[in-house]
């Protein structure tokens, strides 16, 4: 006997034209190709400045509300000024310019 069991019911079913139309990966998505878009590293180009720890301002953009660093996958940055960010992160924490974490 399987441990997690649990009743199929209207509510839990796959999406219906009548209960809100062809949502995520229905025929209509399938159709249309992904236009993918190429992130750049904001710093690469050198129209930023350098990247510092006592600019909280900037830093603070390449975090979240609870104060974690977004990863670079999301922020298109490369891997090398991703590290001198996570480290100018950690260093402005260890200094109290920024919170480790906001509740």
């Amino acid at each position: 006997m399987p441990r997690f069991t649990r009743k199929r019911d209207e509510r839990s079913g796959p999406r219906s034209p009548e209960r809100g139309g062809m949502g995520r990966g229905g025929e209509r998505d399938r159709d249309r190709p992904r236009i993918f878009r190429k992130k750049v590293c904001r710093f690469c180009g050198g129209k930023t400045p350098a990247i510092d720890y006592k600019d909280t301002e900037s830093i603070q953009k390449f975090l979240t509300e609870k104060g974690k660093i977004i990863p670079r996958r999301i922020t298109g940055n490369c891997s090398k000024h991703q590290r001198f960010l996570a480290r100018a992160v950690k260093r402005s924490r260890h200094s109290a310019l920024i919170a480790f974490q906001t509740e």
